[in-house]
């Protein structure tokens, strides 16, 4: 069972004039959502959002939307540029990917693979993003292997990495305003409101220039390469999932708007479709009017 909310979101001032949309929509075919923008203004980015009775569901939901997506960007343009998350979540979505009815029914060798961000350890490591992927979906689908696209987070130089996986993207990845533009960007929420690896207090949130950052993450006291909001703003579709009741409070300031928790989910505002997938212990502090 799942309740489907369409929402405008506060997300926060911008760096520039604060404006407001005035007219959307969703991405349709090739196209982008477009925001209309009214100087002296907040910026508010339009979502939708579906809460499910719990992870499983949720899984099922993202399942059935990378199919969706998948399918629509195969046959509009020939090929599905994705990257994929790290996470519980994403893990349980990958099962189900990797079984029936997806792992027939997707063009696979039509899929391009891509990561939002990975830990610099090596790519058999109990904690990589790309071991998690392989194991719960890549190795089980007919995906050629060329067509994987890893970061090299076992690299000594994380900041060449970093710059070597721009390349990569510059290099494979259709383009919009400049940047690679994905067809769909899987993410999740920590408990302190990051995303990919954009964790807060961090210099990759401010980062402009760059579509790959290093970035060192003083709590966990490592180094992580993590797509940027340039890129992953410019995405098709952005898909966020967010599950249990660790995640409720932080999830209640996202969506209410709070300017003063700066949380780095909140600049996720795609050009393209913006939806968040959500289990019921996530959106229990919501207010009652989000959740029916």
């Amino acid at each position: 069972m799942k309740k489907c909310i369409m929402s405008k979101v506060y997300y926060k001032y911008c760096s520039q004039a604060n404006h407001e949309s005035r007219d959307w929509r969703w991405m349709c075919g090739d196209g982008f959502g477009m925001l209309g923008k009214l100087p002296g203004r907040k910026m508010y980015m339009p979502c939708q959002k579906e809460i499910y009775t719990d992870a499983e569901a949720v899984a099922q939901a993202a399942a059935r939307q990378f199919a969706r997506c998948a399918a629509a960007a195969i046959a509009a343009r020939g090929v599905f540029h994705v990257a994929l998350a790290g996470g519980s979540t994403p893990r349980r979505m990958y099962q189900l990917l990797a079984a029936a009815p997806y792992r027939e029914s997707i063009a696979w060798q039509q899929v391009q693979i891509y990561f939002g961000d990975e830990r610099c350890v090596a790519p058999d490591h109990a904690d990589s993003n790309y071991r998690l992927a392989w194991e719960a979906l890549l190795q089980h689908v007919p995906i050629p292997a060329p067509n994987i696209h890893r970061i090299h987070g076992e690299a000594v130089d994380v900041n060449a990495a970093a710059e070597h996986y721009a390349q990569l993207l510059t290099q494979h990845m259709p383009h919009h305003e400049g940047w690679p533009c994905f067809d769909l960007v899987l993410l999740g929420m920590g408990d302190d409101g990051h995303t990919a690896s954009l964790f807060p207090g961090t210099p990759a949130l401010t980062e402009q220039r760059r579509g790959v950052a290093a970035v060192y993450v003083e709590k966990f006291s490592a180094w992580r390469i993590t797509l940027t909001y340039p890129v992953i703003n410019r995405a098709r579709e952005v898909i966020i999932t967010v599950t249990g009741p660790g995640k409720a409070q932080t999830l209640r300031q996202v969506f209410n708007g709070d300017r003063a928790a700066h949380f780095p989910v909140q600049a996720i505002r795609p050009q393209g479709r913006l939806l968040w997938l959500l289990d019921e212990e996530a959106a229990s502090s919501l207010p009652a009017k989000e959740r029916s």
